[in-house]
């Protein structure tokens, strides 16, 4: 009597909110069930919103964030299969991107790659059920076949974008878009002149961007940055809309988040408020902990690069602007005097607005209630 062949178990990593928005994540992921059983996880940080939004938590693993290469590892070991599906802004930029993270992601199994923005589907050192899944989406989806560069003696393929010469460390980045901000681990430095933009690095310190105007201010907050890892991206962070979806916030305490906004779902975890520095990261933050219900009290000067198209905070925060270039000083003492050099205080929110208030004292232009 024949034996069925057993289902093949497909990993699935999710990468980024554009392919969650627009649909395509639920539809592929359907479409994969084909072949057999699936389990999908989140790979990136601004997907997170996007999965909530949607309320697809129970069908793409959002927790904990990881990096697209990191959940290609979490993965593998219960799957067959990896499949990397993202939604780049053009064919090369998605190209570009599943290069990276198969070069990074050091897998053990074969990587396949759909790319619904940039229309394809490639095969990372693959099996013929591999190429045989990446060819027949290509087919079912509308989709074009492609060749991944060329491997180097790792089998690995190689990932151009990056050159190193001697201690300095050049970074070429892809589908840059004249005008579009340049940012770096989620620091804005640069803004586009031309669609050809390198970073170079040396020692840690950013000592150039070429093709595009640096912002001194932004690279001034940088230090020790590994480049040829660092999270790099030009234009907004989310280039797609959804409804946003919020929980009911059941923490206690404060956070403190500063410039570092991707992070504040981790930040703030378990707390009932936070305190962002900066015009970017309070939009960017703000926008994140929405989903939670979690308030912000925001330290600005104006000064926002616009990073993020929203502008949405939770109900309770409170924005205050001080005087140019004294958002980053405010910071730096509430840190030291409030939460005494550490990110997280036992602290009322009522309690902490007023601390925060009388530190920022002459300084302050504006106050806003949301």
């Amino acid at each position: 009597m024949p034996t069925s062949k057993p289902a093949v178990k497909i990993g699935v990593v999710v990468h980024g909110p554009e392919v969650v928005d627009s649909g395509s994540a639920l539809k592929v992921l359907s479409y994969l069930e084909k072949f057999g059983s699936t389990n999908a996880v989140l790979g990136g940080t601004m997907g997170r919103l996007a999965v909530m939004d949607a309320g697809i938590e129970d069908i793409i693993r959002i927790s904990p964030s990881r990096r697209p290469s990191q959940s290609i590892r979490d993965i593998q070991p219960d799957s067959d299969i990896i499949v990397l599906l993202n939604q780049a802004k053009t064919r090369d930029t998605g190209m570009a991107f599943g290069t990276k993270v198969a070069a990074h992601a050091g897998a053990t199994r074969p990587i396949v790659h759909i790319d619904c923005g940039g229309r394809f589907t490639a095969v990372f050192y693959g099996n013929m059920k591999a190429k045989e899944i990446a060819k027949t989406a290509a087919r079912d989806l509308g989709l074009d076949y492609l060749s991944p560069p060329l491997p180097d003696e790792k089998g690995i393929s190689s990932d151009s974008s990056i050159v190193h010469d001697g201690d300095i460390v050049k970074r070429r980045l892809t589908g840059v878009r004249p005008g579009e901000l340049i940012s770096i681990n989620g620091t804005v430095v640069a803004r586009a002149t031309s669609g050809s933009v390198e970073v170079w690095a040396q020692k840690g310190r950013i000592t150039d961007i070429k093709g595009a105007e640096p912002k001194v201010h932004g690279l001034e907050k940088l230090s020790d940055v590994d480049l040829a890892t660092a999270v790099i991206r030009s234009g907004n962070i989310r280039r797609t809309e959804a409804k946003p979806r919020a929980l009911e916030c059941k923490g206690n305490g404060a956070a403190l988040i500063d410039h570092c906004a991707e992070d504040a779902f981790e930040l703030a975890e378990g707390t009932c408020i936070a305190v962002t520095v900066g015009d970017d990261t309070t939009a960017i933050a703000g926008d994140i902990l929405s989903r939670k219900s979690i308030p912000v009290i925001g330290i600005v000067d104006g000064d926002i690069d616009g990073l993020s198209q929203r502008t949405i905070s939770p109900k309770g925060s409170v924005v205050i602007r001080v005087e140019p270039g004294f958002d980053d000083i405010m910071g730096r003492r509430v840190k030291e005097e409030i939460f005494e050099g550490k990110n997280r205080v036992s602290l009322r929110a009522s309690d902490l607005l007023e601390r925060v208030l009388e530190i920022a004292g002459d300084r302050i232009v504006q106050i806003e209630r949301l």
